[in-house]
């Protein structure tokens, strides 16, 4: 599974970071490196629970991040 991370600046400095394709997760950070660090856990957080409520299958799954 390839999750995009939508990147942008807002006006007062902050980075948000977004990751469409999984409901909920949106995060600032104060840096870009931030952002996507955040986004990133929260996106692998949002994974594990999906699957301890057996709302995905439960094989092993491989994630990958690429930033948009």
């Amino acid at each position: 599974m390839t999750l995009k991370i939508e990147l942008d600046r807002e006006e007062d400095g902050r980075w948000i970071a977004i990751i469409r394709k999984l409901p909920g997760v949106m995060v600032y950070g104060a840096t870009k490196k931030e952002a996507v660090a955040k986004v990133q856990a929260l996106a692998l957080q949002a994974i594990a629970e999906d699957l301890e409520e057996a709302h995905a299958s439960a094989r092993l799954l491989k994630v990958s991040f690429v930033a948009a």
